[in-house]
């Protein structure tokens, strides 16, 4: 029983954050946090999340470096 409630509770949270931050794709808010954390959440329970959040940590790895080499860029510029 409560196996159960967990797993229900950890996929309503789950859901609710990654519905949010769908939502804060497109309104201004902060996306780029609560799409991990919902698919994190939903990855305990659900094999798609999983890949899922594999693929969200490749693009914001590749973000960060894209970033990085575009701030060492500028700095050196001036």
């Amino acid at each position: 029983m409560y196996i159960k409630i967990k797993a229900t509770v950890l996929t309503v949270i789950g859901f609710a954050c990654l519905l949010i931050g769908l939502i804060f794709i497109i309104l201004p808010g902060p996306a780029f946090l609560l799409l991990p954390v919902g698919l994190a959440l939903l990855s305990l329970e659900y094999d798609w999340a999983k890949v899922w959040l594999r693929r969200c940590q490749r693009w914001m790895r590749k973000s960060a470096v894209q970033l990085d080499k575009w701030f060492s860029e500028f700095k050196y510029r001036k």
